[in-house]
């Protein structure tokens, strides 16, 4: 029990760290305002950096320092406002902007190779004809495989100016065929994945809220009702947020005009509410929405409005508990300051902020002392917690709770054979993708569909032990019990793994939805 806890903290640092860093709620107006000030003479932290910068007896990055200084200044107010230095401003406003310039693959490195394990639909790379499983052997005439690749050093290389030129060579058996390739736009779908999930009710996964979400929503929405759904299950599971007006247009979609989808407000910021048009494309049918304690922000505006306005049963555990507007301002050298500027509330008034009185280090924290005390696995703990405040009521009169998160309305425990040390250790190693990559080649080219080797095929006993044996010579230490009670969740991951590199994202929730306790309760109500 000790090393699952373990497992979860890390993987709970690592997600909120995620949720801090990456994907921070604020309105889309705000993104490119400049505040154009600088540091003053008389001001005390301009005038230390200064005196570093010519008189320490060492030399310094100041940069940095400065960088460092403005990030923990900014970590004392709140949280969720800090400074993001130029390349990591750069990524987090491409990811949420819907797309970059590049070439249109996703890659993992393989013994000093890069091997292409995506190609996205319509960019370069797919225009091109590059086929996934390919091994890049040389840039632009230079040798590439075997010269010590890092992933920034890869995504340094392969993104690049719209029209610009890549010439690629590719492992064709034993000889190297070569691709030229002009870097272009590629887009970033906020949906993960869309499916009928059986014959009247679709399924759609938001990874995001980006500037392009409420256009993916609505194409995938379109398609499903084509094939006769009439019920929707939305999964917010993971989502760590993005863009407020972003869950706004997506709330939209499905509540009638004049309802109150949000207000925002705080000391420098008046109260501004947020409503529906009657612009939306699925305003009668039957909502179910996913949510888990990973869900944050955009994630939790969106869960929050239609709870309170009885529009969708909120079914998962209780989400992340971030209530807090960011608006971002940045520096002319790519640099950005993300701020915290107001607080948002549900139609029904409550703030979803989670306390962060105790710090930063609690409040990173606080997702592992969930689970200790015991809130993942009972619903009773939540509801005996004396943070949460239950004066706040539906549209129809249900008492729903603030304090800290949504609270779904039908609690689903979490699966602890899923947390175990072993499985975190595999992902971490990216060892099951590694596997389909080396081994599961043959297997793959015997299904002519997606569907087809999602019905027919099962990772079979001696499937497992093969994989554990492969994955031992880089895992020198598994735990045998930890293996014995994830042996199921391990056989899904690696199908799911092996689904997805021949036949992308919807062909791996299809997979890992199949065996997901939430999901198979979603569909029920």
């Amino acid at each position: 029990m000790k090393k699952t806890a373990g497992v979860i903290f890390r993987t709970m640092i690592l997600v909120l760290l995620g949720i801090t860093i990456g994907l921070l709620i604020g309105d889309r107006k705000f993104a490119d305002r400049n505040l154009g000030f600088s540091f003053s003479d008389n001001n005390k932290l301009s005038k230390v950096l200064e005196l570093v910068d010519h008189n320490y007896v060492d030399s310094v990055n100041i940069d940095s320092i400065e960088g460092a200084s403005v990030n923990d200044m900014l970590q004392s107010l709140d949280p969720h406002s800090l400074y993001l230095p130029p390349q990591q401003a750069q990524s987090i406003n491409e990811r949420l902007d819907g797309g970059f310039n590049g070439i249109g693959i996703e890659f993992q490195l393989l013994r000093d190779t890069m091997v292409i394990t995506q190609v996205y639909a319509g960019g370069p790379a797919s225009k091109a004809g590059l086929p996934a499983g390919s091994k890049v052997i040389t840039v632009d005439n230079k040798k590439f495989s075997g010269t010590k690749l890092t992933t920034d050093r890869v995504n340094n290389i392969f993104r690049g100016e719209k029209d610009s030129s890549l010439l690629l060579g590719i492992a064709d058996g034993r000889e190297v065929k070569t691709y030229a390739i002009k870097r272009g736009r590629v887009d970033l779908s906020s949906v993960n994945a869309a499916y009928m999930a059986n014959s009247t009710t679709g399924y759609i996964k938001i990874g995001k809220f980006a500037s392009t979400t409420d256009a993916d929503f609505r194409k995938a929405l379109s398609k499903l009702k084509t094939d006769g759904m009439n019920s929707l299950l939305l999964d917010l599971r993971g989502n760590g947020g993005g863009y407020l007006n972003a869950a706004t247009s997506l709330a939209d979609e499905f509540l009638g005009k004049g309802k109150l989808i949000v207000y925002t407000k705080g000391i420098h910021e008046p109260r501004t509410d947020y409503f529906a048009t009657d612009s939306g494309s699925f305003q009668q049918g039957k909502v179910t929405v996913l949510i888990d304690e990973y869900s944050a922000s955009a994630s939790e505006i969106l869960a929050g409005a239609l709870q309170d306005l009885d529009r969708a049963t909120i079914v998962g555990r209780r989400s992340f508990g971030k209530g807090l507007v960011q608006q971002q301002f940045p520096f002319g050298d790519g640099s950005a300051v993300n701020l915290t500027v107001a607080r948002y509330y549900t139609p029904s008034g409550r703030s979803i902020q989670k306390s962060y009185k105790g710090g930063l280090e609690s409040y990173r924290n606080e997702l592992a002392i969930r689970m200790k005390k015991g809130e993942l696995f009972s619903e009773q703990s939540i509801r005996n917690d004396s943070v949460f405040k239950g004066s706040y009521h539906t549209l129809s009169g249900r008492k729903v709770f603030s304090g800290g998160g949504i609270m779904p309305d039908v609690f689903v425990p979490a699966d602890s054979t899923q947390s175990t040390q072993v499985v975190q250790n595999l992902i971490d190693q990216q060892l099951f993708s590694a596997y389909v990559i080396d081994r599961m080649q043959p297997v793959l080219n015997k299904f002519a569909t997606g569907d087809d080797f999602i019905k027919n095929y099962t990772v079979s006993d001696d499937d497992f032990h093969q994989f554990i044996l492969y994955s031992s010579k880089t895992l020198k230490e598994m735990d045998s019990h930890e293996l014995l009670i994830s042996r199921d969740y391990i056989k899904s991951i690696l199908k799911a793994n092996a689904a997805r590199f021949k036949w992308g994202d919807t062909a791996f929730y299809q997979v890992m939805n199949s065996n997901d306790e939430a999901f198979k309760k979603a569909l029920t109500i």
